[in-house]
């Protein structure tokens, strides 16, 4: 819970021989376990057991939601990086970038890279249950925050604006039969108004 490192006791014995043979046995069964994720970069835990293993659990349009931001914008700036080496520094400077992007390329809105935090901070969880990480660095990142993302208040056409639309797109929308548009009813002289198709 705390991130730290388990440790455990093991009694050397009494004699040095003892002891010399259990730090052997011991280091052998440590580095057994942990050859394998010292060797894990972040591309390749996420392609071949995260995302293996989401798409057993996820509606596949949420799959390939997961994917495409893992493909697009994980992989490139932190595939080849171990898995054990990975700092919030990382993950601080990707959120940095995808905000502010230098070139020509185009800047991601911040509820995007919140979502793209997400993801990676859900695949650190599972390496930590799966003993790959001893702790998630995603949980120290400093990551665009849902209150710093302003909120867009949906706005309807009035009936003029939507009377407009219609006989602007009158011409290019001969596949519609017809539309029916409704302005929520106000207790108010104001009736609801419905445009004329055509």
């Amino acid at each position: 819970m705390t991130g730290r490192e388990r440790r455990s006791w093991h009694p050397g014995g009494t004699e040095r021989v003892d002891a010399e043979r259990l730090a052997v046995r011991l280091a052998g069964e440590r580095n057994g376990r942990d050859d394998e994720a010292r060797s894990l970069s972040f591309e390749a835990y996420l392609t071949m057991r995260w995302l293996p293993g989401k798409k057993l659990v996820l509606a596949t349009s949420n799959y390939e939601g997961y994917r495409r931001k893992v493909d697009r914008h994980i992989l490139p700036a932190l595939g080849q990086i171990g898995l054990r080496r990975l700092r919030p520094h990382h993950l601080e400077a990707l959120y940095e970038q995808l905000l502010h992007p230098a070139g020509h390329r185009k800047a991601l809105a911040p509820k995007t890279v919140y979502e793209v935090h997400l993801v990676i901070r859900g695949a650190l969880a599972d390496a930590v249950r799966r003993g790959l990480v001893s702790r998630n660095v995603a949980l120290v990142a400093h990551a665009p925050r849902l209150r710093s993302i302003p909120k867009v208040e949906q706005q309807a056409w009035t009936a003029d604006q939507l009377r407009a639309f219609l006989r602007a797109a009158s011409g290019q929308l001969p596949a519609l039969p017809c539309v029916v548009a409704r302005i929520p009813h106000r207790r108010s002289p104001k009736r609801t108004a419905r445009a004329p198709v055509g």
